[in-house]
């Protein structure tokens, strides 16, 4: 089973790394705080500990974000002295377009693969969804 990790785990990553890269203009953390965001707004420290960063790197990240008009930073209505993180529908703009640029961008890579490789991925789709919920 080790030997199946080594060799899964990287792939996954890099596929995924590679999809990010060729929609574009965003890194991983940026899209992940988006999506985060879309569920609602959040604390700097809940986007800080989700994303495994230190809150300094995520208050920076948060401020990239709020310069491109993609989030806004505001009271919370049920106490006043905690700011949390919106995004903004330029943020779910920009969210959308880069899911549907990253999704065109492995559909292009899956119609390379011959017929049998594409029902082996198809087929392989519970045992990932599995891994996922494990």
């Amino acid at each position: 089973m080790l030997e199946l990790a080594n060799a899964l785990g990287p792939r996954l990553a890099r596929l995924v790394r590679v999809l990010i890269q060729e929609a574009g203009g965003l890194s991983r953390t940026q899209l992940s705080v988006l999506a985060t965001l879309r569920d609602g707004p959040r604390r700097v420290t809940e986007l800080a500990e989700s994303e495994r960063v230190a809150q300094p790197s995520m208050t920076a990240l948060v401020s990239r974000l709020e310069r491109a008009g993609w989030v806004t930073r505001g009271a919370d209505p049920s106490d006043g002295r905690v700011v949390n993180v919106a995004i903004t529908p330029a943020g779910i703009e920009t969210l959308d377009r880069h899911t549907a640029a990253r999704a065109a961008a492995l559909a292009k890579r899956l119609e390379a693969l011959a017929p049998e490789e594409r029902d082996a991925l198809a087929a392989a789709l519970p045992a990932l969804d599995k891994l996922i919920d494990a």
